[in-house]
């Protein structure tokens, strides 16, 4: 199932099916450990688990719902082929296996709800609620429709499983905490910090590299012949009207964009006053009228501070606008100063305080001199999406009666784009990247999904503009010959060669430096120098590239080691690795936690349901499922 697991994230159907469906909690019940017992028995009953029977028409229409909100949310079409050859027909089987088990461990527990408890937590369900924040019929409705509920009592039962299943699922999961030993190893991998002595072994330190017979090429190429494989390249055509391309500044008029302007100043081009401040924290108000008092007769605020045994970290606070402030009472006081003021005793959340102001940056507004041409694009924008609507129906017109995309487009006096040769990529012959493709990986990825001759549907963009596209011509993947690729596969030998032979020379040195030779002495040797990179931590390091880092963490404390770092060698030793006590409020851990917390809780689930079909027994219908969706043999 793994390996079934793995094909399918090959190509853009299946990563999106397997990315949606993992993404559901009783689906990931569902996907692990299903009993491999494929019978045949009556065609119209696809599985039994226990002594419940999942029958041919709700699969079926669990099948095609799953695909209908696939083709919904991606904007692509999946063919029902597409859909089974990613592996779509086995999740939704095993879905519905899973909630089949949890179904009659509820009914053997004894759960139940009453219709009073279903119906309120359905009119408080986020997914219903209206702009008001009120549960809205309509968009319940809309709900049951897409969700392929015939009607309100459906789904109203249906539902009632739903919240079963998840009583079990809380049971097992709530509060759930990670174990002890997870939780520090967790802060180990993110904590640990290594000090390390380095030196380089240069290219150049490899020597001469004598140019390779034509034997060694050969041998060579052939070895890698899937490394100079020449990709599928596509030639394709392409309309994109989207409010950008479409919008037209010159239709906006001075008096336009200013009005425009005056809409938009104060979010877009507007930045606040802000106000470096400090304070001083006193442990009652007495204390702190006596230090005002105090500035008031001439000693100054930083001598205060100097008094209390404060550095200038201690007392800033930063430069914040007044809506940044933690304690509002500060923050008004602080907004009441001129630049350099002291305030009286404020009475604050965290005791009494002085204020100083020590600068004021004052709000500053962008003219619209200075911003002009940008309202005049935005505003051109905002309008141009109701022209976008109208184009889009027009070109629809026109692919209808039958024209191409170029036709199309000459017709409505708009330009196609062509594209000629481009890989998956968006790379030409030459390796560059095309320029000007539209959503490119979006287009890329529908370009390559279709073929020569196909009506494709259309695509939508993030901005709410439309594309559409035609392959043109394919070029297919082949293997190039040697005499094509010869100079990339003679500067790769010639990598090759340099690597192997620091790989040899630095071996020779660590062996000498693990024998008692000094790193300095070993360094001069070869005319390099020894440098220290200390914080090494397993996310980076500020002289070290991440290949060398991760090298440096796959050994041990005080061990010598070298790794490839380009044509490089770094030879180094870990000389220090230090991982601070394990701080149970660090909010980095707890973000981790949190991350992980999901993951743990979906592996626990998972092991129940897999004991739970185990327990009750599953059968599978091979034929009937093959059936169901149309296709040929794929479960197995």
């Amino acid at each position: 199932m793994l390996e079934g697991m793995r094909r399918m994230t090959q190509n853009w159907v299946g990563k999106t099916i397997m990315t949606l469906l993992f993404g559901v909690l009783i689906a990931s019940f569902a996907v692990w450990g299903i009993a491999d017992i494929f019978k045949g028995f009556g065609q119209s009953r696809i599985a039994y688990v226990g002594s419940q029977e999942i029958n041919l028409e709700t699969y079926r229409a669990a099948y095609q719902t799953q695909l209908t909100n696939l083709q919904r949310q991606t904007r692509q079409s999946i063919t029902s082929d597409q859909a089974r050859a990613a592996g779509l027909d086995r999740l939704v089987l095993q879905r519905l296996i899973g909630e089949a088990a949890l179904d009659q461990k509820a009914k053997a527990m004894g759960l139940a709800l009453a219709d009073s408890d279903i119906a309120a937590s359905v009119v408080s369900d986020p997914t219903f609620l209206g702009p008001t924040g009120k549960f809205d019929r309509a968009r319940f409705n809309d709900a049951l429709r897409e969700a392929g509920f015939a009607n309100e009592q459906r789904f109203i039962q249906e539902q009632a499983r739903v919240y079963l299943r998840q009583q079990i699922a809380d049971s097992l999961t709530a509060n759930l905490k990670l174990p002890q030993a997870m939780r520090e190893a967790i802060h180990r991998y993110r904590s640990e910090t290594r000090s390390v002595e380095y030196f380089r072994l240069p290219e150049k330190a490899a020597g001469e590299i004598k140019a390779p017979t034509d034997e060694q090429l050969q041998s060579f190429y052939e070895a890698r012949k899937l490394a100079f494989r020449a990709p599928e390249y596509r030639s394709f055509t392409a309309l994109a009207i989207t409010p950008a391309t479409v919008a037209d500044t010159a239709k906006i008029s001075d008096a336009d964009a200013v009005a425009y302007y005056d809409k938009i100043k104060a979010e877009r081009y507007t930045s606040a006053e802000t106000r470096e401040v400090q304070q001083i924290v006193f442990p009652d108000e007495k204390a702190a009228q006596e230090a005002s008092d105090k500035i008031k007769a001439g000693t100054t605020f930083d001598a205060i501070a100097q008094e209390r045994k404060l550095s200038d970290k201690d007392i800033a606070l930063g430069t914040l606008t007044q809506r940044d402030f933690v304690d509002a009472a500060v923050g008004k006081a602080a907004y009441a100063l001129s630049e350099g003021a002291v305030s009286a005793p404020v009475k604050g959340d965290f005791g009494a305080v002085l204020v100083r102001v020590v600068k004021i940056n004052p709000q500053a507004v962008k003219p619209f001199a200075e911003v002009a041409d940008e309202v005049r694009n935005q505003l051109a924008i905002t309008r141009a999406r109701d022209e976008v609507l109208s184009l889009r129906d027009k070109i629809e017109d026109e692919r209808t009666a039958g024209k191409s995309i170029t036709d199309a487009a000459q017709a409505l006096k708009l330009k196609a784009l062509t594209f000629d040769s481009v890989d998956a990529s968006g790379r030409s012959h030459d390796g560059q990247q095309v320029a000007d493709i539209p959503e490119r990986e979006q287009l890329l990825r529908a370009v390559f999904a279709s073929d020569i001759g196909m009506d494709n549907d259309v695509i939508t963009t993030k901005d709410n503009g439309y594309i559409w596209y035609e392959v043109r011509a394919i070029d297919p993947a082949r293997e190039r010959t040697l005499a094509e690729v010869r100079d990339q596969v003679t500067k790769n030998w010639r990598d090759d060669e340099v690597v192997r032979t620091l790989q040899e020379k630095a071996g020779e040195i660590v062996k000498r430096l693990q024998g008692g030779v000094s790193f300095e002495d070993a360094a001069k040797e070869l005319g390099a120098t020894v440098e220290l990179a200390n914080d090494v931590k397993r996310t980076g390091s500020e002289k070290l590239s991440p290949a060398v880092v991760a090298r440096v963490f796959s050994v041990a404390n005080g061990a010598i080691a070298s790794v490839a770092d380009g044509l490089d060698r770094v030879i180094f030793k870990v000389v220090d690795s230090v991982t601070p006590p394990l701080d149970a409020d660090d909010e980095g851990l707890k973000a981790v936690e949190d991350r992980l917390k999901p993951a743990l809780s979906e592996d626990i689930l998972a092991q129940y349901v897999t004991r739970l079909q185990n327990d009750l027994g599953v059968t599978i219908n091979d034929a009937a499922v093959r059936m169901a969706v149309g296709g040929g043999d794929n479960i197995n």
